[in-house]
C-alpha cells in the first residue's frame, strides 16, 4: 500500500508542477520517499540500469547512451532534466512505473552525482557503470578529488555485479579496477587531442601509489593520458574501446577512428570539442558493455543531440548562438579551447553564480585560462557578464588583459538578452550550472526553446 500511495503522490506532484511550467524533476521524488523510503530499490529491481557518473562529461555522455538503446531499438527511460541525486533518479523511476510498481520500460540511463552514488548503486544495482573522470569541482562539497574518487567507489563497490567502463587515460579512474572485483571495459585516446599541445595545471600528478611524479608518453589534457609511474611502474592500462586517429575537428562534429575490441573502424561524433571524444569513446565501452553491435554503436555516436546546455546549437533572433556548461577550471578550459579555436568573429557570454549547485568557492576562475582567448585579436568582439558573480567574473576578464572597452557587466538577464539579439556575431555562452538554468529559462521564454527536462 505504501508504494501506491508513493507513486500516486508522486505523480500528482509532478502534474502539478509541469502544469505551472516546472521541471518536478526531483520534488515527486522527495515526496514518494519520505512515504516509502526504500521505494527506488521496489521499482528499481525489475529494470537494466547503465550508470553514468564522474566530473565532467556525465550529460554528454548519458545522451549518447540512450541514442545506443534508440539505434537498438530498446525502450528506455532516463533523467534527462539533469536531477542527478537520489530524490531526482527516483522521480524517474516512479514516472515510469505504474501505480502497482510495475515499470513500463525495462531499460534507463541514469546520470548520477558522484557524492551520491554510495546511496543510488546499493539500490539500483546498474547493470553497467560508465565513469568519465575525475577533476576538482566544487570544492566546498569534495574537498579534493581523491574525496570525489572514494564516493565513486563506495558506490561502485555496493553494485559488484555492474560492468564498469572507466577512462584508462585518468589515473584516478583507473585505479578503481585494482580495489574492485567487477567486471572492467577500459576506454582511452592514443593520438593527440589538439594540434597544439596545452600545458595544464594537472589534478593528479603523482602516483596514487607511491607519490612519484608520472611520467607521460601523450597528454591529451589536464592529467588524462598515456601516464606512467617511474618508481612502481603503475601506469595506464590497455584500452578496449580506443580513439586511435582523429582526421577531422570541426566547428560542428568530429571524425575519429575506432577501435572496438579487436577492430577499427571510421566513427562520426555529433558534436566538435575534444573533450567529447572522451565522452564518445566512453559511450561505445557502454555499448560494448551492453553487447550491442557496432552498427548500433556508430550509429550511436553520429546521431545522438547534445543534452540542454551542453555545447547546445540555438538561434537568437537569427544570431546563432552555443551554450557550453562550465564548473571548474578542466572543464572550462575546454571550452575555452573550442572558442579559441574557432573561426570568424564571436562573443563571449560567461555567467557566473556561486549558489549551492554551482559551488559556492569560485576561485576556480582564476585557475582557468581566459587568456587563451587573447589570441582571438579584433575577431572577439565582447565579453559579457552576468550573473550573481557578473562583476567578479569582468574583474578577472580585467586581470586576463582584455581591454575594458570589450567587457560588460549586465544586471540581468532581459538586457543581456536585447543586447545579444542586437548584434550580429556569433554567440558562445559559458554559464555556471544554476546560471545556465536562469540564462536558459529567459531564452526559452523569449525564443520559444524546448523545456530543459525534453
Amino acid at each position: 500500500m505504501r508504494v501506491f500511495i508513493a507513486l500516486l503522490a508522486a505523480k500528482l506532484v509532478r502534474l502539478l508542477l509541469r502544469l505551472t511550467h516546472r521541471g518536478g524533476t526531483a520534488l515527486p521524488g522527495k515526496v514518494a520517499l519520505k512515504i516509502c523510503p526504500d521505494l527506488l530499490s521496489r521499482l528499481a529491481r525489475d529494470v537494466s540500469t547503465v550508470i553514468v557518473t564522474g566530473t565532467n562529461g556525465k550529460t554528454t555522455s548519458c545522451r549518447i547512451a540512450e541514442q545506443l538503446f534508440a539505434e537498438a531499438g530498446i525502450p528506455y527511460f532516463a533523467n534527462r532534466g539533469g536531477a542527478n541525486l537520489k530524490q531526482g533518479i527516483t522521480t524517474e523511476f516512479a514516472m515510469n512505473a505504474n501505480l502497482f510498481g510495475r515499470p513500463k520500460r525495462q531499460y534507463a540511463v541514469i546520470e548520477c552525482d558522484e557524492a551520491a552514488m554510495v546511496q543510488v548503486c546499493p539500490e539500483v544495482k546498474p547493470k553497467v557503470i560508465l565513469m568519465t573522470n575525475v577533476f576538482s569541482d566544487q570544492l566546498d562539497r569534495f574537498g579534493d578529488v581523491l574525496t570525489t574518487l572514494d564516493a565513486i567507489r563506495r558506490g561502485m563497490d555496493a553494485s559488484p555485479d555492474s560492468v564498469l567502463c572507466l577512462n584508462a587515460d585518468c589515473s584516478l579512474s583507473a585505479s578503481l579496477h585494482e580495489k574492485l572485483k567487477n567486471k572492467v571495459v577500459f576506454y582511452g585516446v592514443e593520438c593527440p587531442v589538439y594540434k597544439e599541445q596545452v600545458q595544464e595545471n594537472s589534478d593528479a600528478p603523482r602516483c596514487l601509489r607511491c607519490g612519484t611524479e608520472y611520467e607521460y608518453s601523450l597528454r591529451t589534457y589536464g592529467h588524462l593520458g598515456h601516464f606512467r609511474c617511474p618508481q612502481c611502474g603503475y601506469e595506464r592500462p590497455h584500452a578496449h574501446v580506443a580513439v586511435t586517429e582523429i582526421p577531422y575537428q570541426g566547428a560542428d562534429s568530429t571524425r575519429v577512428m575506432l577501435r572496438l575490441g579487436d577492430v577499427t573502424v571510421p566513427a562520426e561524433i555529433a558534436v566538435p570539442g575534444g573533450y567529447n571524444i572522451y565522452n564518445a569513446a566512453g559511450a561505445a565501452a557502454v555499448g560494448m558493455a551492453l553487447e550491442l553491435d557496432e552498427p548500433a554503436i556508430l550509429s550511436a555516436l553520429a546521431n545522438f543531440h547534445c543534452g540542454f546546455g551542453r555545447m547546445e546549437e540555438m538561434e537568437l533572433n537569427g544570431v546563432s548562438a552555443r551554450m557550453i556548461l562550465v564548473k571548474n577550471p578542466t572543464g572550462c578550459n575546454q571550452a575555452l579551447n573550442f572558442l579559441a579555436n574557432t573561426e570568424g568573429d564571436a562573443l563571449f557570454v560567461v555567467a557566473l553564480n556561486d549558489r549551492v549547485g554551482d559551488g559556492t568557492d569560485i576561485s576556480w576562475i582564476y585557475d582557468a585560462d581566459f587568456e587563451k582567448l587573447l589570441c582571438l585579436g579584433e575577431r572577439l568582439k565582447g565579453i559579457y557578464c552576468v550573473g550573481d558573480r557578473g562583476a567578479d567574473m569582468a574583474v578577472r576578464l580585467k586581470y586576463a588583459g582584455f581591454p575594458l572597452q570589450k567587457l560588460r557587466v549586465f544586471g540581468d538577464y532581459g538586457s543581456l538578452i536585447d543586447a545579444l539579439s542586437a548584434q550580429s556575431a556569433p554567440v558562445v555562452m559559458m554559464p555556471t550550472y544554476s546560471a545556465m538554468m536562469d540564462l536558459r529559462g529567459a531564452l526559452a521564454q523569449r525564443f520559444g526553446l524546448k523545456e530543459f527536462w525534453e
